[in-house]
């Protein structure tokens, strides 16, 4: 966080700037505005029975044309005039979803203690726990032109709406809450939209910089937005509460993510000079749990959680939790139902997949839009570090890592034979599983005279983080702005810039073996066609349309869900550009 504004009316124009950003660069990129503008859809589908002082209701509701999501509304017994409104949201709760007990039990409370309480399934999980609503998905979206937070936000969005336009709830008295992927929810959409009086997160975010220092704490995809932080960290969101009643719930041990001692000097303790800017240091509350201390809400972080609620909307003190372990249902018994024919997270990007249009334009035109797409910037070869030789047998081989300009490197093997001219060919030899399994492709060139480059770019082989799976830091590079897919695009032209330097290769082909590295080769033959020869491609795909048909997990090839490229290029386009010399050959995956 930079210091503080120096007044509440500077922060709070710039506060209003930020929200706009967010919410038209990231949250809602792509989607349409008939879908992001559109009225809530709930159906009301009765009374379900409940225990005393309290009514349950079976809500079902539309998230985006053709996909919808449950919901149970529990409203005081005697419900009259305008009472406040909470949306309990919840995490990675898997099957029992909304029916989660500590869920059941806080929003059971909320309605004895005067609000209404809508309680929200989640996407994956409870009633949605469809194999295609994995949170991966999200990334999908990305692919076909619609930022993935976008789906998330609209479903916990309906639910505010729901809620601002019930007959009975005050309008100026709404909430939000929950735990871990609730807490990541309840930040989000208290920080945008401006309705929400009160935020209650619980375990649910970090700084960018505690992300770092403890990767566990990264998460899925939608909480790390492409392009998020170009604009906006957590702790920028959390400020954009003020000077709205926030308290903020974190577990000392938590077993899962965000431990409070280690969080809270990014997210709460950096924001307090902006509810000063207010006078209202007062409004920003911490709570630590040490009881039970791990990842939870449970009694503790409730009873938390009802005195601040009731604090902010002046309703009676609350000393203790009612006891409604008895009432608690289950899943089977909260069941709202779904259509039958019920999109999911990837049916969803399916369909925005089957509407795109690419406009027509020049070639000038499409080079331009790639750069943008995929963020390529040119690098260069700044010191192969020679690691290694051999010469024997007739054969000469070096190893290196290429460290490249911008800080990034890869690893290579060059190999030839002693015999071949010094401005012989070379070929760059690319493989999905790295450049180990390499020694056929690297064997045939060599015994063909050429020079060859065995090759590693980034996320690939030997050059891929080892201590977590590499699609945990393709998260942060494009919430940060740039692009894994461009990244490795233009390191393979600095490589083959730096072989034609340092051999004297007098052409530079490259070929391939699988579907990543078919694409990255074939956006960087597009980005310079002058540099490649040739590209061959084996056991590649014929349109990036496979990604969603396959469908392809996110954690499988994280570098090609880049926002918007299949919205703008597909592998006939891409090779279009590149030229007529770069075709995918043999075996390709269907």
């Amino acid at each position: 966080m930079h210091a503080a504004p120096s007044s509440e009316g500077q922060w709070a124009q710039e506060a209003t700037r930020l929200r706009e950003r967010v919410l038209k660069d990231i949250v809602y990129h792509g989607w349409p505005q008939g879908w992001v503008n559109s009225p809530p859809a709930f159906e009301d589908l009765g009374r379900i029975p409940s225990g005393p002082g309290y009514r349950m209701r079976k809500l079902r509701y539309e998230i985006v044309p053709g996909f919808h999501s449950t919901a149970i509304l529990y409203e005081p017994e005697n419900l009259q005039g305008k009472v406040p409104a909470v949306l309990n949201v919840n995490g990675h709760v898997g099957a029992p979803g909304k029916s989660v007990e500590y869920k059941q039990k806080r929003c059971i409370n909320q309605a004895r203690q005067g609000m209404l309480a809508l309680n929200l399934e989640w996407l994956a999980m409870g009633e949605l726990s469809h194999p295609e609503n994995s949170h991966w998905f999200g990334a999908h979206l990305d692919l076909v032109g619609a930022n993935g937070v976008g789906l998330f936000y609209l479903a916990m969005r309906r639910g505010l709406d729901y809620l601002a336009g019930h007959p009975n709830a005050d309008p100026n008295r709404l909430a939000v809450t929950g735990l871990s992927g609730g807490g990541w929810q309840t930040i989000l959409l208290s920080s945008l939209d401006t309705r929400v009086a009160v935020a209650v997160p619980v375990a649910g975010y970090s700084a960018m910089l505690s992300r770092l220092e403890r990767t566990g704490d990264i998460g899925d995809v939608e909480q790390n937005p492409t392009d998020m932080l170009q604009i906006a960290d957590y702790p920028h969101l959390t400020a954009l509460r003020a000077p709205r009643p926030t308290l903020q719930i974190y577990n000392a041990e938590d077993d899962c993510c965000f431990r409070a001692p280690l969080v809270k000097p990014f997210i709460h303790d950096a924001i307090k000079p902006y509810y000063r800017l207010y006078g209202a240091e007062d409004r920003l509350a911490w709570h630590e749990n040490t009881d039970p201390s791990n990842h939870n809400y449970q009694l503790d972080n409730r009873l938390q959680s009802y005195r601040f609620l009731a604090k902010q909307f002046g309703l009676p003190a609350v000393e203790s939790e009612i006891p409604v372990g008895q009432e608690i249902k289950t899943a089977e018994e909260l069941k709202v139902g779904l259509p039958a024919e019920n999109l999911t997270i990837l049916g969803v990007a399916k369909k925005l997949a089957s509407e795109i249009r690419t406009p027509e334009a020049s070639k000038q035109e499409r080079l331009q839009t790639l750069r943008k797409v995929v963020r390529s910037k040119p690098f260069q070869v700044e010191h192969p570090w020679a690691l290694a030789n051999t010469k024997s047998k007739g054969v000469e081989t070096r190893s290196y890592r290429l460290a490249f300009s911008g800080g990034l490197s890869a690893t290579a093997v060059w190999a030839k034979a002693i015999a071949t001219g010094e401005a012989a060919p070379a070929t760059i030899v690319l493989r999905d599983n790295g450049k180990a399994k390499a020694q056929a492709e690297v064997a045939d060139r060599v015994n063909s005279g050429e020079q060859v480059l065995a090759l590693d770019l980034l996320f690939f082989g030997d050059s891929t983080p080892k201590e977590r799976g590499f699609w945990t830091y393709t998260q942060l590079i494009a919430t940060v702005g740039e692009r894994p897919l461009g990244i490795e695009a233009s390191q393979l032209l600095a490589a083959a810039d730096w072989l034609k330097t340092a051999f004297g290769a007098s052409r530079v082909r490259v070929e391939t073996t699988g579907f990543r590295s078919q694409v990255v080769s074939l956006v960087a033959a597009a980005l310079r066609p002058e540099v490649f020869s040739g590209v061959v491609n084996r056991e590649g795909i014929q349109s990036l349309r496979y990604l969603l048909d396959k469908p392809v997990d996110y954690t499988a090839a994280p570098d090609l869900f880049c926002l918007d490229l299949l919205k703008e290029f597909d592998i006939e386009s891409l090779r279009a550009l590149a030229d007529s010399r770069h075709a995918t050959t043999a075996n390709q995956m269907r």
